[in-house]
């Protein structure tokens, strides 16, 4: 009798590896969330997987573009990074260190600042991403600090997904141009190749800010600062079980809202150079034994340029940096050797040999910090997914990280899904996790005024989380989700102004806590319609005060649809996405709706596609809330975009 928990097309995971690759192809499989492949509707979690295809046919250019589309997820943008907040927490000041961002495994959140590069600071281009899996909610029992609110797992794309050379231009508005040159190659003894380079560079536009708008000194337009450019190079080979990915990106960015006091209307800019090697091996020992080894080699140099007044000089340039080296290994063991059960052991450990940071005025030469520092993690886990009677399922998992400088940290989740019927399930979870303080928030210190003062005292924060996530599905790839959530923080990390001194200063200040709903749906009506809908209620409080944190919307709603058009021929994808107001400190961000438009066709000549979009297309006027680095409260966003595509594979 078959199993009622399953469909035929979507096996148990201990029964997803006996699968034909072509079976495998048509289930819902994610790995992120256990460490091994797993079905959808067995992981512990309210996981989304975004496709290469819905990359193209929405014509996300960033990887924020790409999460923002997801249920209970926002971005802010302050004309320099991204950010990433979800389910009403988004702390200003924050560089995105509580998003564990993975890129084939390798974790990318730098030494220094824990950052997760969400922009067009990311480290390889989107039009390479296969997938991407999102696995919302606390991630520590599997990977440990900074997979606070999520894990996300970037997936590239191997030679095969190429075969041959292709090039790819992109046009858009405020002098936006791309050029991308890819190179792939599969061999029939399973040998796989990909090389490929991409330059990016956007002038900007001219932006008035009225915070600096004084008669008689300034007009507040900034001229010519908003500027950005990358370049991007990716060399991927894998053979038997190794794979081998070797990144380099450099990004510079023109800061046009004279952050943390600088003058106004100045060139400052701020550059990242990001690089990785990651090398990965899979190897079954056994039937019922596989063994996986992992080691990476991880650089990230930050380098900013500012002009500030310094004595009787009234714009004195400034350097401010980092140097970030980190290096480490992993191993797991996955075991099936128990009937209905498949186990995860692993140790890790990564030697963070450089967390240094730089500041110095240039003419004279001044040096106002120095500071260099390392550190050791190291960790132990075990996941357990056992498959029980009466169509139960439970996903036990457990890890210690110790952190040599803030100790010890022990995490435990578990998750207890009901299949309760073929198409029906209901998971109960419940997770803690932790954030170590990173360098940045610890040691940074620069005296003055608007300063900043390092606090080497900072504990771990902490997060407790409960949720029930209903799920059902819809066809053979389609689902129906509802999540009801509530979570708890301690020990909050935040950024705080020094009543005494004016200076900036991280402490472990803040307790709060959240609760709220997601409703999604996501399914494909055949002859290329596709939809993906979602609405989320979220209410995220100081514990203390009672008080809604600051960049925490009320509601989401989303909606992304693909619609075919002249008989398949072209697609539109159309993504609408509401935002309501958010707090920003005395003052608020109010609630927006936003339209893009994606018209896309792979018909019009052969071996070519094509795309052109209109992002912000009723050029709606919107602002998101700024951190305390900035004058105004709020930092207005893009106006509308327009952006052409080709790509031709020879």
């Amino acid at each position: 009798m078959a199993d009622a928990g399953a469909l035929p097309d979507e096996p148990n995971s201990a029964d997803l590896a006996a699968l034909p690759f072509e079976a495998l192809l048509a289930v819902p499989v994610v790995t992120s969330a256990s460490r091994f492949a797993q079905s959808i509707a067995d992981a512990p979690s309210a996981v989304v997987v975004l496709t290469a295809a819905d990359i193209r046919d929405f014509g996300w250019r960033t990887l924020g573009d790409a999460l923002a589309s997801l249920p209970g997820t926002y971005v802010s943008y302050d004309r320099n990074y991204a950010y990433l907040g979800a389910r009403g927490f988004l702390r200003p000041g924050d560089y995105d260190s509580r998003f564990l961002l993975l890129i084939d495994g390798y974790p990318t959140n730098d030494a220094v600042y824990g950052q997760a590069a969400i922009g067009t600071e990311m480290a390889i281009d989107m039009d390479l991403v296969e997938r991407i899996e999102y696995v919302p909610g606390p991630g520590s029992a599997v990977y440990g600090s900074s997979a606070f609110f999520g894990v996300v797992n970037v997936i590239t794309k191997n030679g095969s997904a190429v075969e041959g050379a292709q090039t790819s231009v992109a046009l858009g508005s405020f002098g936006e141009k791309k050029a991308r040159a890819t190179y792939g190659w599969h061999g029939q003894n399973g040998a796989d190749v990909l090389l490929s380079a991409t330059s990016f560079v956007r002038n900007g536009q001219s932006l008035y800010f009225p915070e600096f708008h004084m008669p008689g000194e300034s007009d507040g337009v900034a001229r010519g600062l908003d500027y950005d450019r990358s370049q991007q190079f990716l060399a991927k080979g894998s053979f038997g079980g190794l794979t081998i990915t070797a990144v380099h990106s450099n990004r510079t960015k023109g800061v046009p809202n004279a952050s943390f006091g600088a003058v106004f209307g100045m060139p400052d800019s701020t550059t990242d150079t990001q690089s990785f090697v990651n090398a990965s091996y899979e190897q079954p020992l056994s039937k019922d034994v596989n063994l996986a080894a992992q080691a990476y080699w991880g650089r990230w140099d930050y380098r900013g340029e500012g002009f500030y007044p310094l004595g009787d000089n009234p714009s004195a340039l400034n350097v401010d940096g980092a140097h970030a080296l980190w290096y480490g290994i992993g191993t797991h063991a996955t075991i099936k050797s128990l009937t209905a059960q498949t186990i995860v052991i692993g140790a890790e450990f990564q030697r963070n040999a450089r967390r240094d940071q730089y500041n110095y005025w240039l003419d004279p030469y001044v040096s106002a910090l120095d500071d260099h520092h390392s550190s050791n993690r190291s960790a132990v886990y075990v996941e357990d997914e056992i498959q029980l009677p009466a169509n139960f399922v439970l996903n036990a998992g457990l890890r210690h990280d110790r952190d040599s400088i803030t100790g010890g940290n022990l995490n435990p989740r578990l998750a207890l899904i009901y299949k309760a019927t073929p198409r029906d399930s209901i998971k109960l979870i419940y997770g803690t996790a932790y954030r170590a303080p990173n360098a940045y928030e610890m040691y940074y210190a620069i005296p003055g005024d608007q300063g900043q003062e390092a606090n080497p005292r900072l504990h771990s924060e902490h997060i407790t989380t409960r949720e029930v996530v209903f799920e059902h599905r819809l066809g053979a790839t389609g689902r129906a989700t509802m999540s009801l959530y509530q979570y708890t923080l301690r020990n909050v990390i935040s950024q705080l102004t020094d009543p005494d001194t004016g200076a900036l200063v991280f402490a472990n200040v803040d307790h709060a806590a959240a609760k709220g709903a997601e409703w999604a749906i996501d399914n494909e009506f055949g002859h290329g319609w596709r939809l993906r809908a979602s609405y989320s209620w979220q209410l995220a409080k100081d514990r203390a005060t009672g008080a809604t944190l600051d960049n925490s919307p009320r509601h989401l709603a989303k909606l992304n649809l693909v619609t075919p058009l002249f008989w398949q021929a072209a697609r539109l994808g159309t993504e609408l996405q509401c935002t309501s107001a958010r707090k920003a400190g005395d003052s608020v961000a109010g609630g927006y709706c936003l339209a893009n438009l994606t018209l896309s066709s792979s018909r019009l000549a052969p071996r070519t596609d094509v795309a052109l979009s209109l992002y912000n297309a009723f050029n709606k006027r919107y602002s998101d809330p700024a951190g305390p680095a900035f004058v105004a409260p709020t930092v207005y966003q893009q106006s509308r975009t327009v952006y052409a595509k080709m790509t031709y594979g020879f």
